[in-house]
């Protein structure tokens, strides 16, 4: 790690259809090749799907999805004295998000559906009402966190 200066920040824009931030930094993860357009048409195809079958704002969906993936603690590893403990800490919230946001994607891409659009608003709408692999990796994320809870005094 540079010890000069930490990088800054990037300025990203807010989508064009929705105007939200989150939405554009979920595209950019889709997005493979630099190919905005593809990924663009995948997300809002998901959302459009999502919005016919339950009836409701995809966005409010896609927010609760989030929010339900997101984990409160991890663990990190942390020696000390020659062995390696697994150290419960809590999440921040920017990487809440992209940690979510990673493994929406993941489960999406690992589900058996045709296409991508159908994947993604499938493992959207599972991970909205508390279920699918997504929400199966916060689980056991808490999990080994409360698991080595007795290891939480290494926290630095």
């Amino acid at each position: 790690m540079s010890r000069r200066h930490s990088a800054e920040k990037r300025e990203i824009n807010p989508d064009p259809k929705f105007g939200d931030l989150v939405v554009t930094k979920f595209m950019n993860a889709v997005m493979y090749d630099g190919k905005k357009s593809v990924a663009e048409r995948i997300v809002y195809g998901a959302f459009d799907v999502m919005g016919e079958k339950t009836r409701q704002d995809a966005i409010g969906i896609f927010h609760q999805a989030l929010e339900n993936v997101a984990p409160h603690v991890e663990v990190r590893s942390r020696r000390v004295g020659g062995a390696t403990y697994q150290v419960p800490v809590d999440v921040r919230p920017e990487r809440r998000q992209a940690l979510a946001i990673r493994w929406l994607i993941t489960a999406a891409r690992n589900r058996n559906e045709t296409t991508m659009v159908d994947r993604l608003s499938g493992e959207l709408m599972d991970a909205a009402n508390n279920r699918g692999s997504a929400v199966k990796k916060r689980e056991d994320t808490h999990r080994m966190a409360e698991a080595n809870r007795a290891f939480s005094h290494y926290r630095w």
